[in-house]
Order: structure tokens, then sequence, then C-alpha cells
């Protein structure tokens, strides 16, 4: 079985030892880079099945660097762990608009590192192999093309991150039914936050700000007071 490859964009070099060494060990093949711009040169030039991006670097930071892969057609889908200092709430909110798929605070758990990366790396698998029958799902202007994962408004291709797109997809072909936001995190990120939700929350408001005219006045993505959202066909 062809190992997956993870790039991890640090400036700590005791960070970058530690991510190399685990992961390696847990059979992923591991590439370093110490700045954003080293980074981004990589991924114009290599196939990487995901990234371990630090918040704080010296330059372009990690959320430029992140803007700039969301916004790119070639690597938009990458799945994307954040790593952010001292749990700052800030930089996860941030993060979290920007697309990343996850984050972690430092100082974190390798295991529960592992146990996160594995986690992406399956669900973004699981979605590369799926087929879907359906030529797609159309709602009024909205066009959700579950072969090519492809999502268009009146034609022109939306970019959304991994989580973005699982997450509208799930709403989509569920409308009207209402998904609390633990249920969300569950089947979108394979886990439990501890009670952390605002993660659904962000991707919910970044998918508003992308599909809707009017993202205080949704038409697609409905929040239910109290309990979560749906989606209204």
């Amino acid at each position: 079985m062809e190992r997956k490859i993870i790039l991890t964009i640090d400036d700590e070099p005791h960070i970058q030892e530690l991510l190399e060494y685990n992961l390696t060990k847990g059979g992923y093949e591991v590439i370093r880079a110490d700045s954003g711009e080293m980074g981004l040169e990589i991924l114009e030039t290599t196939q990487v099945d995901l990234l371990l991006l630090d918040c704080m670097l010296p330059g372009m930071d990690g959320i430029e660097v992140l803007r700039k892969i969301r916004t790119s057609l070639k690597i938009s889908a990458l799945p994307v762990i954040m790593l952010t200092a001292k749990g700052e709430e800030i930089d996860k909110v941030l993060g979290l608009e920007m697309g990343a798929d996850d984050y972690l605070s430092k100082p974190f758990s390798i295991r529960e590192l592992e146990a996160r990366v594995k986690a992406l790396l399956r669900r973004s698998c699981l979605e590369k192999v799926e087929v879907q029958p359906e030529e797609g799902i159309h709602i009024g202007n909205l066009t959700v093309n579950h072969t090519a994962r492809e999502v268009t408004i009146q034609g022109v291709p939306v970019v959304l991150s991994l989580k973005e797109y699982e997450l509208l997809y799930l709403l989509a072909t569920h409308p009207n039914w209402v998904y609390t936001r633990e249920q969300l995190l569950e089947q979108i990120w394979g886990y439990t936050y501890s009670g952390e939700t605002r993660t659904v929350d962000v991707h919910i408001r970044n998918l508003r700000r992308k599909l809707e005219d009017n993202p205080d006045q949704p038409q697609y993505l409905h929040t239910v007071r109290g309990i979560g959202y749906k989606f209204v066909k």
C-alpha cells in the first residue's frame, strides 16, 4: 500500500522533529518546510495528501498560506490541520474561516494528532473513491456534482475546502433534516470535539458566504435555533 505523504510547515525545529519522528513511525512519508513560501513551492511540484500548517510563521504566516491554498483550483481541496499556539481563540477562528479542516493547539498530544490525521485522511480517501450514480443535486442556482466533486452557482465553480464540501453534501442530500452540531461533528469530522462546536458554526458561515446571495437571509443553509442546521430545498 502506497504511503500517504504529509507536508509539515513549521519554523520550530523541535516541533518538526517530533512530527516527523511520530508520523514516520505511523507509516507516513513526511516532507518538511520551515516557511510558508517553501511549503507553497513544494505543493506546486509534489502530490501531498495532508498538510500540517503552523499558524505563526516568519514572513508569510499560516493564515496567508492557507488563503493561497484555498483560492488555488489545483490544491484547494487539500486537507489542512492548523497548529495554533497556546490555544488562542482568534487563531482557531481565523484558520477555520479561511478553510482549515481541523486545528490543534500547542502543546498537543501525539496520540490526538495521529487520531486527527488518520480521521481526516480516511474521509479524504473515501471522498475520492466514492462514486455517485446521479448526475448531481440541482437546487435553484446551486449544483452539486458528487462524481466530479464540484459545486457551481449558475455554472460558476465555487472553491470549497474538503470539510466545507462534505458538510454541504451531507446537508444537501438530506433536505429539511435537522442536524445538531454534535451530529455534524461526528459525521463530518469523525470524532467528538469534547463540546467544541464552533468548528461547525464557522464552516456553515463560510458556506453561506460562498453560496448565498445574502448570507444574513440564507436560501439554503438555515439555522434551527437551539438545535443545529438544515438544508432547505
